[in-house]
């Protein structure tokens, strides 16, 4: 198991922990390079690059941008050694954040439609920052509630594409994420390729795509992929000359997936993104 996990989030956007309390954890399960990559939002990165110091855990600036590919794919894109206060990456990712509250209403209205009352504002009691309200949040909801018996469940009844409460929605441009991402001085990194429903083709085509558009990495070792997953992307990124990342995608306690702070190790092929990241690694404060 490897002490570096590139990829987690807090209640910043859709994890159910302060920043703070996300590092702390990882710093337990001795994690050494950590990244929070909250959905769409900078807002948790200060208080986690303070607890990151003060438990000695390097970090990295991140961010994960829900992008819209090919008209229909919703895919994610980890944005590491970002600068958030970059004007072209605070003002993409206001944007995406702006139609959130909408969908989230449209999605309260279809579960409505099926009898489940109240969705949009259960949803909103469990979100700390209303501005990222989303399906993990009405999830929540759905388990508080008693109308289902954990998260994992809830994905399969409801909040997917042809299940009641699903609300599509068009996200951010390819491009333009990477080159939010880019333009900060970040690394663009595609999330978890193993969720997408996609062959591979379709991979492929994305996989070019972003790297037209200025992307440099991939995720091998991710909390939702399985081992054969691990090494099939192993395999892409060596074909495709891309990084190779690792993430545990950690959102909260007992919800699922891979605790926070340790990952699987990159198979050898693998040329890890922390490697071409060190400059923008915040360093903690090392014991005399």
């Amino acid at each position: 198991m490897a002490s570096i996990d590139l990829h987690f989030h807090s209640h910043a956007s859709d994890g159910a922990l302060p920043p703070a309390e996300v590092i702390a954890r990882a710093a337990e399960r001795e994690a050494t390079l950590v990244a929070l990559t909250d959905h769409d939002c900078t807002r948790g990165l200060a208080d986690a690059r303070a607890a990151a110091a003060a438990h000695g855990v390097d970090f990295l600036n991140g961010v994960e941008v829900s992008v819209t590919w090919n008209g229909k794919h919703t895919v994610h894109i980890v944005g590491l050694g970002i600068d958030p206060e970059h004007a072209a990456l605070k003002a993409g990712l206001q944007s995406i954040r702006d139609g959130r509250v909408q969908r989230a209403q449209e999605m309260s209205d279809s579960l409505a439609r099926i009898g489940i009352h109240g969705a949009f504002e259960g949803a909103m009691a469990v979100c700390e920052n209303p501005e990222m309200v989303g399906r993990t949040h009405f999830a929540r909801f759905l388990v508080n509630s008693g109308e289902v018996r954990d998260v994992r469940t809830v994905f399969r009844k409801y909040l997917t594409p042809g299940k009641p409460g699903y609300v599509p929605h068009e996200w951010a441009r390819l491009a333009d994420a990477v080159g939010w991402i880019v333009a900060s001085g970040g690394m663009a990194v595609i999330a978890h390729p193993g969720r997408y429903d996609m062959g591979r083709t379709l991979i492929e085509r994305l996989i070019l795509d972003f790297k037209d558009a200025g992307g440099q990495g991939i995720e091998v070792a991710s909390g939702s992929h399985s081992l054969d997953d691990m090494h099939k992307f192993a395999l892409i990124a060596q074909r495709y000359g891309l990084l190779s990342s690792a993430g545990s995608d950690f959102h909260a306690p007992g919800e699922g997936g891979r605790d926070v702070g340790r990952t699987d190790d990159l198979p050898p092929i693998c040329q890890p993104v922390w490697q071409a990241l060190q400059e923008r690694i915040i360093r903690a404060p090392r014991a005399a």
